[in-house]
């Protein structure tokens, strides 16, 4: 991150108090993505404002703060990231703040043993975490620990509602799997622009491959390419999928490539990886986003 930025966010901080005028007595909460928005709001409801940086169709990973949202990080109560190198391009800006209010990574109390070390991503853990639905639920309790500490009036209910949540995402935990095991064995495979998807495989028992790496800063070469066209047509793979928030051009290589060669391999449709939907939409919430891309991955597979 541009030491300049730092540098506006550390005079921000120093002058947010007086130059700031707060339209709610609510808590401020900022969080980086949707995901973790959502599940904020899930468990304190209209007890805080809640405001996610980063919107439908954005990439964390190439994401850059605004000077408005390093404004919101700045007059921000309490702050929640997913870590594990997501947002990568804001991270010093976020261990900065986090020298001066509450800054929390909701991955970071998750047991190593549960996540994907990825030579490929600086040999970083993957973190791409919401993709299974029990690792989400780390992240969530996680969340709802700390706010139940920061606003113990609220606790009882910041409790109740966390449970609830949970409950829910175990009945979301087992449609999936469900929904997945009606694909075929041999057509069970998920072919995306970027190994998003590491964590979803693992879970659901799908076979997943990725033309880029972890990060969608890694680029992808014609021997990446060439290699994921042999491995579809030998494969017989009925489709692949574009992603919400990534560029559709390396898929779109993939597919032409496969054409070339005389092999009809699909679109199978949108997925949302890195983001969710539009907001006030079903796939604006985070178990509307899963359920969205399990039924279209089953559509486009079985």
């Amino acid at each position: 991150m541009d030491n300049r930025l730092i540098l506006f966010v550390l005079l921000l901080l120093g002058a947010s108090c007086s130059s700031v005028e707060s339209t709610s007595d609510k808590p401020m909460i900022v969080t980086t993505t949707g995901m973790i928005k959502d599940a904020v709001v899930n468990i304190v409801g209209d007890k805080a404002d809640v405001v996610a940086l980063m919107g439908p169709g954005v990439d964390p990973h190439l994401y850059k703060a605004t000077q408005g949202d390093l404004q919101k990080l700045a007059t921000a109560d309490v702050i929640f990231y997913n870590g594990l190198h997501l947002e990568g391009k804001m991270g010093e800006v976020l261990e900065k703040l986090g020298r001066q209010k509450p800054v929390v990574a909701v991955a970071s109390k998750i047991d190593t043993s549960l996540l994907h070390r990825v030579p490929q991503f600086n040999n970083n853990y993957d973190p791409h975490i919401w993709f299974d639905v029990e690792l989400w639920q780390h992240a969530v309790m996680e969340i709802g620990r700390f706010l139940i500490e920061y606003d113990s009036p609220s606790a009882q209910v910041f409790e109740i509602n966390m449970k609830s949540y949970l409950v829910e995402l175990d009945s979301l935990n087992s449609r999936i799997k469900a929904e997945i095991a009606t694909i075929p064995s041999e057509q069970r495979v998920l072919i995306t622009a970027h190994d998003a998807f590491g964590y979803f495989g693992e879970a659901y028992s799908i076979e997943v491959k990725g033309l880029q790496g972890i990060s969608t800063i890694s680029e992808y070469g014609l021997r990446d390419v060439s290699d994921l066209v042999k491995f579809i047509i030998d494969r017989q793979i009925k489709a692949v999928f574009v992603e919400t928030s990534v560029s559709e051009k390396a898929i779109n290589a993939v597919v032409e490539g496969c054409r070339a060669k005389g092999f009809d391999v699909k679109i199978g449709g949108n997925l949302f990886s890195d983001a969710m939907g539009e907001e006030e939409t079903p796939e604006g919430t985070y178990i509307g986003m899963v359920i969205a891309n399990t039924k279209t991955i089953v559509s486009a597979l079985k």
